[in-house]
């Protein structure tokens, strides 16, 4: 049975998770604030360390503690999902309207690494039920099940970098530069993150 499910597959599995369009559309975000790549990566580490960490809670008390009374929940923890995408872009068009100097926003890095987490950790709930349910069926050892959960999350980790290295180019000082092009941008994100948080919020508590 767990041939059929090898651990080998969890960090693939879990690279390609990062590129789901909620959290996509999240990182997207968050990385408007940032013209240099390396804070950008570092964004997005932060976000897959946040996503592994309640992953991992929750697979602890799901398959040691065999705790399946979460079940029910799930649909909750997507709708809270949606409704922390509307708050996100909310918030950062807020940040970029509230002072003429937008280099201040870019410059705060500690801030924006620790939102980064904050998102990631609320991520993790989102759908991390169906795939720990998964997990449960496919692999009977519960030492193996927490090593495939942590192995997903280092996957999702390197996924997540990589999808903030690359939505942070449009960001670059050559390119931020121009004003008008950076207002169009920091609204696209910010209104597809506001756009998809409310699909998520309907789509779970309809």
């Amino acid at each position: 049975m767990e041939a059929s499910f090898p651990l080998l597959f969890a960090a693939v599995i879990g690279f390609g998770h990062a590129f789901e369009a909620d959290h996509l559309v999240a990182v997207g975000n968050i990385v408007t604030k940032r013209d240099k790549l390396r804070l950008a990566v570092k964004d997005g580490i932060y976000w897959g360390l946040g996503h592994t960490s309640t992953i991992f809670l929750i697979g602890l008390i799901m398959i040691i503690g065999k705790a399946t009374f979460l079940n029910g929940y799930f649909s909750y923890f997507e709708a809270g999902v949606g409704l922390m995408l509307i708050i996100l872009g909310i918030f950062r068009l807020y940040q970029y309207f509230r002072s003429e100097k937008k280099i201040a926003d870019l410059m705060d890095a500690d801030s924006n690494h620790n939102l980064a987490y904050g998102v990631g950790l609320v991520h993790g709930l989102a759908g991390s039920g169906a795939m720990i349910l998964l997990v449960m069926t496919e692999i009977q050892s519960s030492f193996n099940s927490m090593v495939y959960l942590l192995i997903f999350g280092i996957g999702s980790v390197v996924g997540m970098l990589v999808a903030a290295g690359i939505f942070s180019l449009p960001f670059s000082k050559r390119i931020t530069s121009n004003q008008s092009l950076q207002l169009a941008l920091v609204l696209l994100s910010s209104l597809l993150c506001i756009g998809y948080g409310g699909y998520v919020l309907i789509e779970n508590l309809a």
